[in-house]
């Protein structure tokens, strides 16, 4: 498995997938959101292994208007939009190849590491 977790130090969510991980004695390559984005091929694979935009954004950040604004956006406006303000992402974004999962999701990693 070659797992990248992408999020935030202060991230409670991310660090309960780092610990996941650890525990399991899996290495991840932990990439923090805050020093190093995510690049516009690897948001695209993300968007299609989560089916979708409405499943990467966190409708709780603080940033309401920019995520009301995405809203009203479509196709390639709304992606760039959103890696222009990845804050609105909802994290740990837990990337294993071509697969990937948003939020804590320990019973898909789970599948993953049975092969």
């Amino acid at each position: 498995m070659n797992i990248q977790i992408f999020g935030t130090t202060k991230c409670f969510e991310t660090k309960k997938a780092q610990r996941y991980f650890k525990e399991r004695n899996i290495s991840v390559q932990m990439i923090d959101l805050k020093e190093k984005q995510l690049s516009k091929r690897e948001y695209l694979s993300v968007k299609q292994s989560v089916k979708g935009v409405e499943n990467l954004i966190n409708t709780e950040c603080k940033d309401q208007t920019t995520i009301a604004l995405i809203r009203h956006m479509s196709g390639e406006d709304q992606d760039e939009k959103i890696l222009e303000n990845q804050q609105i992402l909802k994290t740990p974004i837990v990337r294993n190849g071509t697969k990937a999962t948003v939020g804590y999701q320990p019973k898909i990693w789970e599948e993953w590491a049975k092969g």
